[in-house]
């Protein structure tokens, strides 16, 4: 296995991690924008531009870029986030020329105006959908409230207004400052020809033009707010909680995602056997986001109204237990352990690795092994997971929870201006 770079002339990054031995190659492009680089007024274009890439270029329609995709017998998707937008193939190392014209050509959508009006309308539909799902809009209102002032407050789908709102050149405008060369980077995973897919990728993007590009990045201040919403349609009670994590760089990440695995992953943590295994809540868990400039280590609870204050209770009761009593060198060693399972696992499919590399390099411009990550998490100390799980319970928090109706004893619950009370 080998990790390989070049630079194109005009600016566009190819990176691989070449493993002669595979079977299959995954290939794509990550674009180095998302909800964070939006105005309010173009919230959801990240999103809304990703829709688009697939409805045709001006050489190729829809039905072509699909049936081509198809004839490749491929895996394809993309993504939108906050910091990054994601198309990713996977196929058979023969095709790999094909590939990554086909993802070359994508990068340059007609953005038809009958398209885009079609698209809007299945975007709108989309917003609708998850406002209809459970948390039933807490995580939005979270990350809204959360990050208030900070670039990561924005929606990643935008809302219906920013959507309905949206018009065709803006979204050309954002392209052709996004999109170019110098704000991409051409990965590969697997059984990759590193050499022909630099020559490829020089025929393909020939006439990409560089374009300037910053963007803003900024330390957030955390505060502490709570809200409690009403939505007749809900069973449940859904609570969830941010306070203040890790960058993406910060090298306490891997204790505090060891610490939050301990505490409350869902295969048998502390929350699991207090709370779900004995039917408490539908679900009770600790996890981690990290963003380039900042992080949060979230909660979440999922449980029947009635109990929802008695069990947050319980979330608060373990967590203060853990830093009182303190966490031991046995369950660390099981965090690490699955930890390290699930890497390694997961690294025995270049598509999983696409992921691992390209995120890596295009988010914090660094390349590991899966023996430096695995090591990492190895050289982590139970006293390392203390220091985390104490800045967890001094910290400030915000906690959203949508639930049928007014709940009072929860709004208790989860008055105390940080999670350790």
């Amino acid at each position: 296995m080998e990790f390989k770079r070049q630079t194109l002339p005009n600016g566009l990054e190819v990176i691989a991690e070449v493993q002669p031995e595979a079977f299959s190659m995954s290939i794509g492009f990550f674009v180095n924008t998302g909800a964070r680089d939006e105005t309010p007024e173009l919230s959801g274009v990240s999103h809304f531009l990703e829709h688009m890439l697939f409805k045709g270029t001006p050489s190729r329609s829809a039905e072509q870029l699909n049936q081509m995709l198809d004839d490749l017998g491929s895996q394809s998707n993309a993504y939108t986030s906050e910091e990054q937008t994601v198309y990713y193939l996977s196929s058979l190392p023969e095709f790999q020329g094909q590939a990554l014209e086909l993802l070359a050509d994508m990068m340059r959508p007609a953005l038809r105006e009958e398209d885009f009006e079609t698209e809007r309308q299945v975007i709108l539909e989309e917003i609708a959908m998850y406002d209809d799902q459970p948390p039933y809009g807490a995580i939005d209102r979270l990350m809204e409230d959360y990050f208030q002032g900070h670039p990561l407050a924005g929606r990643v789908l935008g809302s219906c207004e920013s959507v309905s709102q949206l018009k065709t050149d803006a979204m050309r405008r954002y392209h052709e400052a996004h999109y170019a060369p110098n704000h991409l980077c051409l990965v590969a995973a697997g059984a990759v020809d590193f050499d022909r897919l630099v020559d490829q990728a020089l025929e393909a993007t020939q006439s990409w033009q560089p374009r300037p590009r910053h963007r803003v990045t900024q330390a957030h201040q955390p505060k502490t707010s709570r809200h409690l919403l009403v939505h007749p349609p809900a069973i449940q009670q859904y609570t969830v909680a941010f306070a203040p994590g890790p960058s993406r760089s910060d090298p306490e990440k891997h204790a505090t995602r060891l610490m939050t695995s301990i505490l409350g992953d869902d295969t048998g943590s502390r929350l699991f056997w207090r709370l779900v295994d004995t039917g408490d809540a539908e679900a009770a868990s600790l996890f981690t986001q990290e963003y380039q400039d900042c992080g949060v280590v979230g909660i979440f609870l999922s449980c029947q109204p009635a109990a929802s204050s008695s069990n947050w209770i319980a979330i608060a009761d373990e967590l203060k237990k853990a830093m009182r009593d303190k966490l031991t060198e046995s369950e660390l060693q099981q965090a690490k352990n699955k930890v390290c399972s699930s890497i390694a696992l997961a690294a025995e499919r270049p598509g999983n690795r696409l992921f691992s590399v390209g995120n890596a390099w295009t988010l914090r411009k660094t390349y590991e092994t899966v023996a430096e990550s695995v090591a990492k998490y190895q050289q982590v100390t139970v006293g390392q997971c203390q220091a985390a799980l104490e800045k967890l319970l001094s910290a400030p928090s915000v906690i959203v929870s949508v639930g049928p109706e007014e709940n009072r004893e929860l709004s208790d619950a989860i008055a105390s201006p940080s999670l350790g009370g």
